[in-house]
């Protein structure tokens, strides 16, 4: 159950005709009232006699019985309190029942209270109310409403079980602001998926991946195609700036500014500007390791094995170190990293991993205060990652994104429980449901890649697939059996082989890399341990790639099929 509270207006009746009206596209059915503060209050829509003027003036009596230099020139409480979807409907009874704890909650009409505020709920969809009030009291003081959101909020919590609803995780109020109802109804009239405001905070959280420096950051948001304007103070010192989609404009066809701050409470530049770094030295994290590249990929598939190492490196951040808020800089980059990768993607992974970036920012942000000092490494992988452009959805680029993505689903799932554990539970579940867009993006991206590593993996003789079987019973005697049996087994084989070709001694690696961190949320042990052998001992991502570098013997004939790949038919792989 959502309560919201709207701007507080000057004009009761003008509120009073839209709930009794018919709606902006005729979705009001039977509006009529469900509560008030006397039970004799007329009720327009089911007296005939009644009329809104009757209703106005008996809610504000006690504004008018004011001097008029004392009556306040916004006098009317709005707040509207809406049932889930899921939800079963519930009756005018329970509707009542609800209006008059809303109202005691808000402190309009404390329990008891025979002199409160004078208000009124009405009804017209099947799943919500609207309550009306007037902020003047009948002894003519003013209610107490420090803080009614979020007492509003604390109230439908405690609503949820006593009719069944569905219950809505408790916020912390560190999200951004929704759009209003009038946002929504003017982005639908003009055919835009989403209301400015959201495509404005996406735009600008895109902007602020990776960004150094203020002028980085507004120059980003030009020529993203937006409308910008700064404050400057008299010392010439940036103070801030607000954006404007071209195309939104108000009735005087001026466009509609939204401060930073007014997006999401952690785009205002002061907050952008504590991300970038205050140093030139990378600061010390867990798992830094990042080793030269034997060969030299595209700048896309650089990038995403950059960023698969500072996302191993955050990984171990939030598993060993005590310092939230070098945490909550990890996760807070996270979303930075998860912004760049879905801007610079291919097609066919761009909406699940566009998804992910736009779940996850609400998970990058809580009351732990982010030093961003402890997060440069994916910072600058977010960098890298906008500065290299976009990636093709095949080869070494494809290869990369799914390693890469496989990373960020432990690290997304690593936030979600970090927060867990200090009950922030908005902030959790965004992650866990980021971390399904993710699950879902890493299909999209691993198909081409894995089809080409199984059918390696297929190749190899007999007794070195015994051979590679035996390394993983000895590294992994627990998992040796689940992963044996698993579709990626070829995949892992062909890898494991080629740890073995570069000097690299495979058991170890496995044995490492399946201690470094839980595999118990893995859909796939297999595919899981050859990513992170693939990135640990610096082998191409791309099966294929390693024909370049096969071994040929003294007589200069192409070396055994068994170490030969010949790529089928890309098969959806399981994860």
């Amino acid at each position: 159950m959502i309560p919201s509270i709207h701007k507080h207006g000057s004009e009761t009746v003008g509120l009073i005709r839209y709930l009794y009206g018919p709606g902006t596209k005729e979705e009001h059915i039977d509006p009529h009232l469900v509560a008030a503060f006397d039970p004799l209050t007329p009720d327009p829509g089911r007296d005939p006699r009644a009329t809104y003027q009757q209703l106005q003036r008996l809610l504000d009596q006690p504004v008018n019985a004011l001097p008029a230099s004392r009556r306040p020139e916004k006098h009317v409480w709005h707040i509207s309190v809406r049932a889930s979807p899921e939800d079963p409907v519930l009756s005018d009874e329970d509707w009542a029942a609800i209006a008059r704890r809303t109202v005691a909650a808000t402190g309009i009409a404390p329990d008891g209270d025979e002199r409160a505020c004078r208000w009124a709920a009405v009804r017209h969809a099947d799943d919500h109310i609207h309550i009306i009030a007037t902020l003047v009291r009948d002894d003519g003081r003013r209610p107490r409403l420090h803080n009614e959101a979020r007492r509003a909020q604390a109230e439908a919590r405690r609503i949820e079980p006593d009719y069944g609803l569905h219950r809505v995780t408790p916020g912390d109020g560190t999200a951004a602001k929704r759009p209003t109802s009038a946002e929504r109804h003017k982005a639908e009239r003009q055919g835009r998926d989403r209301a400015p405001r959201e495509e404005l905070r996406e735009t600008v959280r895109h902007a602020a991946a990776g960004a150094t420096s203020a002028d980085e950051f507004l120059d980003r948001l030009k020529n993203a195609g937006l409308l910008v304007r700064t404050r400057v103070l008299p010392s010439g010192d940036l103070q801030g700036y607000k954006v404007a989609l071209p195309d939104d404009r108000s009735k005087n066809n001026a466009p509609i500014y939204y401060a930073g701050s007014t997006l999401a409470p952690d785009l205002s530049l002061p907050r952008i500007r504590e991300r970038f770094a205050t140093d030139s030295t990378p600061p010390a994290t867990f798992g830094s390791e990042r080793p030269e590249r034997p060969t030299s990929p595209s700048a896309p598939a650089a990038a995403r094995r950059t960023t698969a190492h500072a996302a191993w490196a955050a990984l171990l951040v939030l598993d060993r170190s005590g310092d939230d808020g070098a945490a909550a800089a990890q996760i807070a980059a996270t979303g930075e990293v998860l912004d760049a990768l879905a801007r610079t993607s291919a097609l066919h992974t761009r909406n699940q991993l566009r998804q992910a970036a736009w779940e996850f920012e609400r998970a990058s942000r809580s009351h732990t205060r982010a030093e961003f000092r402890h997060a440069q490494d994916l910072r600058r992988a977010a960098r890298e990652l906008v500065h290299s452009g976009p990636a093709l959805g095949r080869g070494e680029d494809g290869a990369g994104t799914a390693m890469v993505i496989d990373m960020l689903v432990f690290l997304t799932m690593a936030a979600a429980h970090w927060h867990a554990q200090r009950q922030h539970a908005q902030q959790a579940e965004a992650a866990r449901r980021a971390a399904g867009h993710l699950r879902a993006a890493y299909q999209q991206a691993a198909g081409e890649p894995l089809t080409v590593l199984r059918e390696r993996g297929r190749r190899i003789a007999p007794s070195l697939r015994r051979h590679h079987a035996t390394t993983v019973r000895a590294a992994l005697p627990e998992l040796a059996d689940t992963v044996l049996a698993e579709p990626g087994w070829d995949a892992l084989a062909a890898t494991l082989a080629d740890a073995e070709r570069a000097g690299h001694n495979p058991q170890a690696l496995l044995a490492e890399a399946a201690a470094r961190q839980e595999l118990d949320t893995a859909d796939s042990i297999s595919e899981v341990l050859l990513w992170r052998l693939r990135r640990t001992a610096d082998l191409p991502a791309y099966g294929a790639a390693a024909e370049a570098h096969r071994a040929k013997p003294a007589n200069g004939q192409p070396a055994s099929a068994r170490q030969m790949s010949t790529p089928s038919t890309p098969r959806t792989p399981r994860r």
